[in-house]
């Protein structure tokens, strides 16, 4: 699903916007009515752990997935699984370069196969609103940029499920740098017991891109994100293109960014994620920003994610 993310939804008051679709966020209370009928099941013979978000897309789960992977495979006979959406096959290319993920389109059979194949521990990348499975850990991802937006639930704010359902999780998981104290404060009010841990991204390859000037694009949740990773290293960027999330470049559309770059006379910068996302025939002369995440008190954090395995 190619998807442009309103504005409003990260205003830090209401607008007519917001107040006008709100009604229409009671759709969500009559989805969770029905799963009330729906009794959630855990799997004894295989672990799980669930990274998700109540904020939608741009909160950086796959990369703490994929990080959380490398941890736990040294113990645990570790798979991923990914729910099956083709628009997601970015995603899904980036964590198959160092892990086994099951790609379906049901979580279910997913996790059943990797039953069936002697996995010790699945480790999902989103699902927390999969009201099928029963996890033994949940941890909830936002972003320090986005935060929780303007509070409420879709179409009139960001949010997949109220803020209020922190309650329900084990940790939450806040990327980026400049924390805001007051969200983290509100975090503790709504579930006292809840984990917070915090990391940010860093860039392996920038000092490569710091001589030239740039046209960047992007088709990520959070487009911010990557204008301030660039800033950060001090890459030039002439012109910053955004797409939808999750968007597919089309033969025309990498024609027009490259026609675009040469009549500036400009070098192309992309994310990873978008990167892989190209044809591959058309993927040259197109470079993109690595980026890794570094998990601030990781040693904390390895012990908390064993506790619960």
């Amino acid at each position: 699903m190619n998807f442009l993310k309103p504005k409003f939804w990260d205003k830090q008051q209401l607008t007519i916007q917001s107040i006008i679709l709100y009604p229409f966020t009671y759709i969500l209370d009559l989805r969770k009515l029905i799963t009330i009928f729906i009794k959630p099941k855990k799997y004894l013979n295989i672990k799980t752990i669930c990274i998700g978000n109540i904020y939608l897309g741009g909160t950086g789960k796959t990369p703490l997935v994929d990080f959380i992977a490398k941890i736990l495979k040294k113990k645990f006979k570790t798979v991923i699984i990914k729910k099956g959406h083709p628009s997601h096959s970015d995603e899904m290319k980036l964590l198959k370069k160092n892990n086994k993920v099951f790609f379906d389109k049901d979580r279910v059979k997913s996790l059943k196969n990797a039953i069936s194949k002697k996995f010790e521990l699945a480790i999902f990348d989103d699902g927390l609103q999969d009201f099928k499975l029963k996890y033994d850990l949940r941890i909830v991802c936002f972003s320090s940029l986005l935060l929780a937006g303007n509070q409420l639930r879709i179409p009139s704010g960001p949010l997949r499920e109220k803020l209020n359902n922190l309650r329900k999780f084990d940790a939450v998981f806040i990327n980026g740098k400049n924390i805001n104290r007051q969200f983290l404060k509100k975090i503790k009010i709504i579930n006292p017991n809840i984990s917070i841990f915090c990391g940010e991204y860093e860039s392996s390859n920038y000092n490569k891109f710091r001589k030239h000037n740039y046209l960047t694009f992007s088709g990520i949740g959070n487009p911010n994100s990557f204008k301030n990773t660039l800033n950060k290293y001090r890459i030039k960027n002439e012109l910053n293109l955004i797409y939808p999330d999750h968007y597919n470049y089309s033969e025309l559309e990498i024609k027009k960014i490259k026609d675009i770059a040469k009549l500036k006379k400009l070098k192309i910068l992309t994310t990873e994620k978008d990167f892989y996302r190209i044809p591959i025939k058309l993927r040259k002369n197109v470079n993109f920003l690595k980026i890794n995440l570094k998990i601030k008190k990781l040693k904390e954090f390895e012990k908390f994610l064993f506790k619960y395995l």
